[in-house]
């Protein structure tokens, strides 16, 4: 008996004092004053770049911005600056770590530093695993693995030598939960998650604050710009309904307000939306339930075809941004 009460004042105590560290924790994060720090956005020319982009600059922070399309960075790069937001672009594909490291000393030579890193650049493929390829799944990880990899490699010096930094990688509810007809994306944003989360630990003696911001569906615009294969149009309908219904997505401007809060203050991480709160949650509370439910939602799903090569985007199938 004693023994017993033992146990239960030993778990009693335990959890007391597991609240109180999370009530202190609470207490005393405070978003960090960043005003005037420059933060490096990588895919910054649409979409939640975009936003974040416009988020920072109203922080008063000095902005950088890089993607792989010229044309599309310019027209960020003007209308940011339209909004009193001065922007640096570079042209980069971080799939490419030359491309990088260039893009990185361009950076630091206009503004001597880099204190904010924020991985965001990404590309979506639609489609059957059946008609998913090796390649698929290379060029996935390309960008959003290797792509979050290198410009992550190519800030840390300096930010190990200031003992001083935030870096942020924007993931996806797609690297917690993996969803049929998305395999290639959710294999590379799982890689990018798994990263983020080690790294966080290991750059703690550093100062370094590593924060893994996982959105559910935005209204972004990312339907436009996805990649379809198999039955194409069938694909592009129920993934851009998706993307762009009201009730189950959020809009770019919100899901940047929240990320940048995290950052600001730190966060380990951060699930953006209701929706994909609600997912993660079930999903660590039932591992085996989600896949399963997942299993019933791919038989209403578009069949694949024989078709493994074409591949389509969405803008080409006549898809608009809503």
């Amino acid at each position: 008996m004693k023994n017993s009460h033992l146990q239960y004042l030993i778990a009693g105590g335990g959890a007391g004092l597991g609240l109180a560290a999370v009530l202190l924790t609470r207490k005393w994060r405070r978003d960090a004053d960043i005003r005037g720090h420059v933060v490096l956005i990588t895919g910054g020319s649409r979409g939640l770049g975009y936003a974040l982009a416009r988020e920072f600059g109203r922080c008063d922070c000095r902005v950088a911005i890089c993607a792989r399309s010229t044309d599309q960075l310019a027209r960020a790069q003007s209308l940011l600056e339209g909004q009193g937001i001065p922007a640096f672009a570079v042209t980069c594909d971080v799939s490419d770590a030359s491309q990088v490291e260039a893009m990185i000393r361009e950076v630091r030579a206009h503004y001597g530093q880099i204190d904010i890193l924020v991985n965001n650049a990404g590309e979506i493929l639609v489609a059957p695993f059946e008609n998913t390829t090796i390649a698929d799944f290379e060029k996935a990880m390309a960008v959003m693995f290797w792509g979050v990899l290198y410009p992550t490699l190519a800030v840390l010096p300096e930010m190990r030598s200031r003992r001083k930094g935030r870096i942020a990688a924007i993931t996806s509810i797609g690297g917690k939960v993996s969803v049929p007809h998305l395999l290639a994306y959710s294999c590379a944003k799982f890689a990018a998650v798994a990263f983020f989360e080690g790294l966080r630990a290991e750059m703690v003696p550093y100062g370094i604050k590593v924060t893994t911001i996982a959105p559910g569906l935005m209204r972004t615009g990312s339907h436009v710009n996805a990649h379809f294969k198999g039955d194409h149009e069938q694909e592009a309908a129920w993934f851009s309904t998706a993307a762009s219904a009201p009730l189950i997505s959020m809009s770019a401007e919100r899901a940047a307000a929240q990320a940048v809060k995290a950052i600001r203050r730190g966060s380990s991480e951060k699930i953006v939306s209701t929706q994909a709160n609600l997912v993660a949650r079930v999903q660590g509370a039932f591992p085996g339930l989600v896949p399963d439910v997942l299993g019933l939602v791919n038989r209403i799903l578009p069949a694949p075809t024989q078709d493994e090569a074409t591949e389509k985007r969405g803008i080409d199938l006549g898809i608009v941004k809503k």
